[in-house]
């Protein structure tokens, strides 16, 4: 199955832009629906943010021919949060993108810890794009950290549509025996089969950490070869009703150089 759906959450920050752009590159490449989501709260922002924002969407969706729909949904009027809404659209869709945090994102509305609540709770992979630089295209260069476990299954499969396009894939396997095939024929061999199996051609290396924190070696490796987009599986601890993103996701969510996609 491949992408035919994507959402992407539209704001007024300055970085709002490039993350249309990453959203647009992929809805033309996988001749997908792309939605932009602009969230309202009665009368902020001022209507000629609103139209501005809109204008933007549509402008940029019809020079590039793809197939676009414009949202926006006042949240007092319907009495829900940013979050709430966002993954109410977010479920009828195969991918949802959304902007990184930043100290300057409650100046526009936004909720520094939106992120982590999407990732949580939205049920498909959502692409994080860091609030500074731009990044399109996104998903020709991608690198995999994997680690055997639910949470890496999940993010590997949910990348499938991506990874069958991308020129460059790379698996970063956590160098354990887990990650070894059943006749110990090296890292990554048994994920890198699968993938094959679905025409993805990917090859494992060896994660080696050290003690470095996790989080700033996906993000260097990621940097120092080139890499355009970093794929990871969202681990959680705590309470069924209170469970919250586990040390890793939280650091790539505040510390993110290069687009992020996460699924839990």
């Amino acid at each position: 199955m491949g992408l035919t759906e994507i959402l992407v959450h539209i704001d007024h920050y300055a970085s709002s832009a490039a993350r249309l752009e990453v959203a647009v590159g992929l809805a033309k490449r996988h001749e997908a629906r792309l939605t932009g989501l602009l969230v309202v709260r009665h009368q902020y922002p001022a209507e000629a943010a609103v139209v501005a924002a809109r204008d933007m969407f549509e402008q940029r969706v019809a020079a590039t021919g793809i197939d676009g729909r414009w949202l926006c949904v006042d949240g007092s009027a319907i009495g829900a949060g940013m979050a709430e809404i966002i993954l109410s659209h977010a479920r009828s869709s195969d991918l949802l993108i959304i902007g990184q945090g930043s100290g300057e994102s409650a100046n526009v509305g936004v909720p520094f810890d939106l992120p982590e609540f999407v990732v949580m709770g939205s049920g498909l992979p959502v692409l994080v794009v860091p609030y500074a630089g731009s990044f399109s295209p996104v998903g020709e260069r991608v690198l995999v950290a994997w680690k055997a476990g639910r949470e890496s299954t999940r993010a590997v499969n949910d990348a499938i549509p991506i990874l069958k396009l991308a020129k460059r894939v790379e698996i970063l396997v956590k160098n354990n025996s887990e990650a070894r095939g059943e006749k110990g024929e090296g890292l990554g061999a048994d994920i890198c089969t699968h993938l094959a199996r679905h025409g993805v051609t990917a090859k494992a290396s060896n994660l080696s950490a050290g003690n470095a924190p996790l989080g700033d070696v996906l993000l260097n490796r990621a940097c120092d070869e080139g890499f355009d987009l970093l794929v990871v599986g969202a681990y959680a601890h705590g309470q069924e009703d209170k469970k919250e993103l586990g040390s890793v996701a939280r650091h790539l969510l505040r510390e993110m150089t290069v687009p992020v996609l996460l699924s839990h």
